[in-house]
């Protein structure tokens, strides 16, 4: 009963998560309304959330490590921490300068399928039929969500695509390294220190190759970067370690499929994008999909 609990208290909690992931997109998308580029609304976020992340490392760091954590494990911390949240974040940023939030997370959703693709060669973690199920249709509602968005986008799709697909790569390895490691290390001083490696990541590409007067912006573009900071990084970013560490990154895959639904409800709400009929049938194609996950955990359990 507890292991039931514990698995729809994961859902929910990544959930939780996703949604507050899914703000990120929109909120950029504001922040570009004040010309500030991608590398500079980065270091924004980063450099907000860098004091939470350093507090909760260094708190952390205090415990002791189990007998299954050795020193090649510290190294591919280091490993996701640029992968997952360095050069993930980078390629999804520069990415949204060309398209829209609504159309970054169709092609962003791809991770999952990545995810239990990676979770199958290298973690040799089977794919059952109940979750190819699931995929499949969240797959095919986001397409009946998103096909009129690509059909009127311009050229620019093809290079923001590009960059929104090179995130969904490295978001999806994070991903699964996470499933492996933060058994091993703690939820908390997992994400603490890959987001800690992260953030120094982004100082150091800003300081090499930017030009951009960081204390020239308009306030208004600081105060984006602190909510981003906080509401769609901090915070979600231990919800989602938290609920992989309860069922698991590939049910989290799945689950997943609440991001665009969010993406489109608050693109539409603060970035005047419309809602069709066809877009809200395919909405609740995924959320029909998305439940389907919760059979999963019965099956794996006979």
């Amino acid at each position: 009963m507890q292991s039931k609990k514990q698995f729809i208290s994961g859902i929910l909690i990544g959930i939780l998560g996703i949604v507050l992931f899914s703000s990120k997109a929109v909120m950029v998308k504001l922040a570009y309304q004040y010309q500030v580029d991608a590398l500079s609304l980065l270091l924004l976020r980063m450099v907000f959330s860098f004091p939470f992340y350093m507090l909760m490392a260094i708190i952390y760091s205090r415990k002791e490590n189990p007998d299954s954590v050795v020193k090649s494990d510290y190294y591919w911390l280091a490993f996701f921490g640029i992968v997952g949240y360095y050069l993930s974040s980078y390629f999804d940023f520069v990415g949204l300068e060309y398209i829209k939030a609504s159309l970054e997370r169709i092609i962003l959703f791809l991770y999952p399928t990545i995810i239990i693709i990676f979770n199958k060669l290298f973690l040799k973690k089977p794919i059952n039929s109940t979750q190819a199920l699931a995929i499949f249709l969240t797959y095919i509602g986001i397409v009946i969500t998103f096909w009129g968005e690509v059909v009127i986008s311009g050229t620019d799709t093809y290079i923001g695509g590009f960059f929104i697909l090179l995130c969904a790569l490295t978001y999806a390895s994070y991903l699964v390294g996470s499933g492996w490691l933060i058994p091993k290390f703690g939820v908390v001083k997992f994400t603490s220190y890959a987001m800690v490696v992260s953030c120094v990541c982004v100082f150091i590409h800003f300081g090499l190759f930017s030009k951009v007067n960081i204390f020239g912006l308009p306030w208004e573009v600081y105060l984006l970067g602190f909510l981003i900071a906080i509401f769609a990084t901090v915070i979600p970013s231990y919800l989602v370690s938290e609920s992989i560490n309860r069922i698991n990154s590939s049910n989290f895959a799945v689950i997943a499929g609440f991001g665009p639904i969010s993406t489109i409800i608050l693109a539409g709400i603060f970035l005047n994008e419309v809602l069709t009929l066809l877009q809200l049938f395919g909405a609740f194609v995924v959320i029909f999909g998305i439940l389907l996950v919760s059979i999963k955990k019965e099956k794996a359990s006979k």
